[in-house]
């Protein structure tokens, strides 16, 4: 055996390291979330004046608190980069070869790239709210693509792509659907009250009443539809889909809860923090419910009732 072949067979990664690497990559993605909160949460969205240097006469400066704690963050980014570029090159070592992990570990990467970007407009354009929401919404568009990453490569086989959609799946898609619709205006809510990064900081010219009644009725609105999911799964005794389903209905309850008593309490930080988690763990049960029923759907086609529909 040649010692090109010895190489090569050295560098294979077995799937439990692998699925190791991606659990590693999404626990990164959602801490780098609430860290990236606690900057703004403590002011220090400007710690650093300048893009990618700390300001034009540092490149790293932590001799003010804020400039440390937005420093730490910047660093923590750095970390985050280097887990989703090792979660590319393990895709490519991981034998059996799947292409389906290579592609969706090459968006991590993308998505990782796009933040940094948008972390540079966001200093750049003094924490502008359109930026700071975009960053936000990124950030759930990645921890999405690193749980659908971690739990395909959890499974011995790429996932079929489903050729019929039950009319229950048609529904759970549309509850994740508004389930996002009440995240997006979450992040209005956000940009149009206080703990904006810094105080001199824009602010979207919304009524914080309004914006965040808007946002109180879209959360009922996709509790309510968790309900309809919950007596369709019955009606249906679809048993493996009540698990996924009570996570997303307790956290949601929960996050609703939050999201009252921060409002009626002035909106502290802490709360605030707490709620951006909340926010982070709503949308990834909701992924995972949608993941959950199309492996059901994969596993026992006979599910899918007589009313479904061809995907084009």
């Amino acid at each position: 055996m040649s010692s090109s072949q010895d190489a090569r067979r050295g560098r294979q990664l077995s799937p439990a390291r692998y699925a190791w690497v991606s659990r590693f990559a999404l626990i990164l993605l959602c801490v780098i979330v609430v860290s990236g909160a606690a900057v703004r949460l403590s002011g220090s969205g400007l710690g650093c004046s300048d893009w990618p240097r700390c300001n034009s006469e540092k490149f790293v400066d932590v001799s003010t608190t804020h400039g440390a704690i937005e420093q730490v963050n910047r660093l923590f980014t750095g970390l985050v980069t280097a887990i989703v570029i090792a979660a590319v090159l393990a895709a490519r070592f991981r034998i059996p070869y799947r292409k389906d992990l290579v592609m969706l570990s090459w968006g991590l990467v993308a998505g990782v790239i796009g933040q940094i970007v948008l972390g540079g407009i966001v200093v750049l354009t003094d924490l502008h709210p359109v930026a700071n929401q975009g960053h936000f919404i990124l950030s759930m568009i990645l921890v999405a693509n690193a749980l659908v990453l971690h739990q395909r490569a959890t499974k011995d086989h790429k996932v079929r792509r489903l050729t019929r959609i039950s009319a229950l799946q048609k529904v759970i898609r549309f509850t994740v659907v508004m389930g996002s619709v009440a995240i997006l205006t979450g992040t209005i809510v956000t940009g149009s009250g206080p703990h904006a990064g810094d105080e001199k900081a824009r602010r979207f010219d919304l009524a914080i009443t309004s914006v965040a009644r808007i946002h109180g009725i879209t959360v009922l609105i996709a509790i309510a539809l968790l309900l309809f999911v919950a007596w369709k799964i019955k009606q249906q005794s679809v048993q493996q889909l009540f698990g996924p389903l009570e996570m997303v209905l307790v956290i949601a309850v929960l996050q609703a809860t939050v999201g009252y008593v921060q409002y009626f309490n002035d909106i502290p930080a802490l709360l605030v923090g707490i709620h951006v988690f909340g926010a982070t763990v709503f949308f990834l049960s909701l992924v995972n419910l949608w993941m959950v029923s199309n492996q059901i759907a994969e596993a026992n086609p006979e599910i899918t009732d007589r009313n479904s529909a061809i995907v084009s």
